[in-house]
């Protein structure tokens, strides 16, 4: 079991953000999570954490947070190539090509982007899986 129950990205736009993020994650194998009408998205790949869409509680507009962001596990680098692409095609906006990066470590391949919120976000691959 995830030491994580959930994570909550603010959106500023309910029905564009779940558009983005149903794609985008979507190639990383998440699910979109049945919920009643006018509830926000959520998605999960089998299981905790939990990943949340909504606009900020105190009618404030979202932001997103300096120096943090959220890193997914892609299976395959192509996966992480995917996510970036679905991103970028999405209005998301490039952070760090797909490549490897062996500060991290020597099959550390990952990517970076930015939601149209401006909420980072990472895929990783730790495989070195190449399709």
């Amino acid at each position: 079991m995830s030491v994580i129950s959930h994570i909550t990205l603010g959106t500023n736009d309910i029905e564009r953000a779940g558009g983005f993020y149903d794609k985008v994650l979507g190639v990383l194998g998440f699910e979109r999570l049945p919920k009643p009408p006018g509830k926000p998205p959520a998605y999960e790949k089998g299981g905790m954490p939990t990943i949340y869409l909504y606009p900020p509680e105190d009618g404030r507009p979202a932001t997103w947070g300096n120096g943090t962001h959220v890193a997914f596990v892609a299976e395959t680098n192509e996966a992480v190539r995917a996510f970036h692409q679905a991103a970028l095609r999405l209005g998301g906006s490039c952070e760090g090509e797909p490549g490897r990066r062996p500060h991290y470590g020597d099959k550390y391949y990952a990517a970076y982007v930015r939601d149209p919120d401006g909420n980072k976000l990472q895929a990783v691959c730790y495989a070195d899986v190449d399709e």
